[in-house]
């Protein structure tokens, strides 16, 4: 086999930790699973995903007897249903720190909405005597993790379903992902600002403060051990992304782009592309449009900075993401 008919070399797929029964498997406490097809069928395109079953995995069996959240003197517990003395508590959290333990490579984890296991937020909770009292809390297994590994990207599945969310979800994916290839190839200053660099106009869209703040930090980067302003700093990028950016946002950062090329477009081209922001920002038209323009542009006319910006290639094109037409109400709201 000659060079010009060899397989291209396989891309590693970025691997998500999942709730196993969103996959289909019948791991719920009725026998039953959750299969999500969005996420096996066209998530799946992309991701390599690797399941995880608290309950399952702590011995409770299929089917089980179900157990849900209470709120007493001992703060939130994992309870049985029919069972209140039955308490998992503590085999789940455990669990969590051993799952925690194994996600070196994974970049990102979704949860199964409304469980006392899993669920990320808004699981419902009862007092002691079986009386619903809140939908606030959270899954013992998922607030663990959460909370071991505070810069992992997590979401659940039906938050899933929210196309600003989901793209929010995927780009802090892909983004943790590059971190985690940067740490494996042995963290330097260097890279710390070659990261930020690549990443600032993603920065840009989601939190500005955050943005300046960031820099600031970067640039005191190297003059110490690395290992502890990495991992601080990669925290704080984390949080500054769950910030879902917004018309208004991505319009800053569209104009920011069109400052590198404005002097080298005619009169004609300039137009067009601030015409393009001005349709998105109203909500006439979705992200994808100035972006494709913008790239258009970028052909005819390369700039090395912006050509090593993620910004406008955050994630797999097949995702189909940036499509969305922001509604009036939003636009009008500020969003």
């Amino acid at each position: 086999m000659n060079a010009e008919t060899a397989p291209a070399p396989a891309i590693p797929r970025v691997i998500l930790g999942i709730s196993s029964c969103l996959l289909g498997q019948a791991v719920r406490f009725d026998g039953n699973h959750k299969y999500n097809g969005y996420i096996a069928e066209t998530l799946g395109q992309v991701f390599e995903f690797r399941p995880f079953c608290p309950e399952m995995a702590i011995g409770l069996g299929v089917p089980r007897p179900p157990i849900r959240l209470v709120t007493g003197p001992d703060g939130l517990r994992a309870r049985g249903v029919d069972d209140p003395a039955r308490d998992v508590t503590a085999p789940l959290a455990e669990y969590a720190l051993q799952v925690a333990g194994q996600l070196e490579g994974v970049s990102g984890y979704l949860f199964k909405k409304g469980s006392p296991s899993c669920g990320m937020e808004r699981v419902s909770c009862f007092d002691e005597e079986g009386l619903p009292i809140s939908g606030d809390g959270a899954g013992i297994f998922a607030r663990t993790l959460m909370a071991r590994c505070p810069e992992l990207p997590v979401e659940e599945e039906g938050r899933l379903m929210d196309p600003v969310l989901r793209e929010n979800f995927i780009e802090r994916v892909f983004i943790y992902q590059r971190w985690q290839a940067l740490c494996r190839d042995g963290l330097t200053a260097a890279g710390l600002v070659d990261f930020h660099t690549r990443h600032k106009f993603n920065l840009l869209a989601h939190d500005e403060p955050a943005y300046r703040a960031l820099g600031r930090r970067v640039a005191e980067a190297g003059k110490g051990d690395i290992a502890t302003p990495g991992r601080d700093y990669i925290r704080a990028v984390m949080t500054a992304l769950k910030k879902p950016a917004t018309p208004g946002t991505h319009t800053n950062v569209l104009q920011h782009i069109y400052g590198f090329l404005k002097d080298r477009l005619d009169g004609e081209g300039r137009g067009e592309l601030l015409d393009c922001f001005e349709q998105y920002r109203l909500g006439q038209i979705p992200l994808i449009v100035p972006v494709t323009l913008l790239r258009h542009h970028l052909r005819r006319h390369p700039d090395g900075y912006i050509e090593r910006q993620y910004y406008l290639n955050p994630h797999p094109h097949e995702l189909m993401l940036r499509n969305l037409i922001w509604p009036s109400a939003w636009i009008n709201a500020g969003a």
